[in-house]
């Protein structure tokens, strides 16, 4: 079994989806970052960032209980506990996960900060808007190139394209015009019709929690998910 310490945010959902793709079993523990409970100790013990998501798996390597930190770290360990969603032809493997470090070194950052300046920010800053709008139009440019040779990141689904597709599923909130990209278009379509990424995509349920003096209790409430 497998604990997943997440929330609704696209790096939560990257190892939701995994985990409905690979049939494992496992328990949600919503983490709700908007009251903070990221910050509690019982959180920092399994995620030293006080970041989601995280994992427990009670039967990691050689039987004994392994904690990981990192969507891309927890992506990986996955795919190599279960043989699936990396490539198994070395130049292929390679390939997905050099799109899965793309992922996270410019996708993930740049949406966010275009997220952050464009819908949060108290000040609107023009100079941040223009600048990450135009970086992430370039990032949205570099996969729509890619996805015009290939069906998926790596030539085949891998953990690539689940990092990839949940900082794309909204691209109005980021002021995108989809049609200039037809090749994402087509990609986030194929991805966004996955049975497991719908499943995912619901992990974990919105519902409104009160911070309370048992605040141990409501970050480790969970729902179990087996398959």
């Amino acid at each position: 079994m497998i604990d997943l310490f997440t929330w609704a945010t696209p790096n939560g959902y990257k190892i939701s989806i995994a985990l409905e793709e690979l049939g494992l079993p496992y328990t949600v523990h919503p983490v709700d970052i908007g009251r903070g409970e990221q910050f509690a100790p019982e959180f920092l013990a399994i995620s030293a960032n006080n970041k989601i998501p995280a994992i427990t798996d009670r039967d990691g390597p050689g039987g004994r209980p392994l904690s990981l930190f990192e969507s891309a770290a927890i992506l990986l360990y996955l795919a190599d506990k279960t043989g699936r969603l990396l490539p198994t032809d070395a130049a292929r493997r390679w390939t997905a996960i050099q799109w899965l470090a793309f992922q996270v070194g410019h996708v993930g950052p740049m949406l966010g900060q275009l997220g952050h300046f464009r819908n949060y920010a108290k000040e609107k800053l023009p100079y941040a808007i223009e600048r990450y709008t135009n970086e992430v139009g370039r990032l949205y440019g570099v996969l729509d190139r890619r996805l015009a040779a290939v069906e998926y990141l790596a030539g085949e689904y891998s953990v690539a394209d689940i990092a990839v597709y949940p900082w794309l599923r909204t691209p109005d909130a980021y002021g995108i015009e989809l049609a200039k990209y037809p090749n994402v278009a087509r990609w986030r379509s194929a991805v966004a019709e996955r049975p497991a990424v719908k499943c995912g995509l619901a992990v974990p349920p919105r519902v409104d929690r009160p911070m309370d003096d048992h605040a141990r209790e409501v970050l480790f409430g969970s729902k179990q998910y087996a398959r």
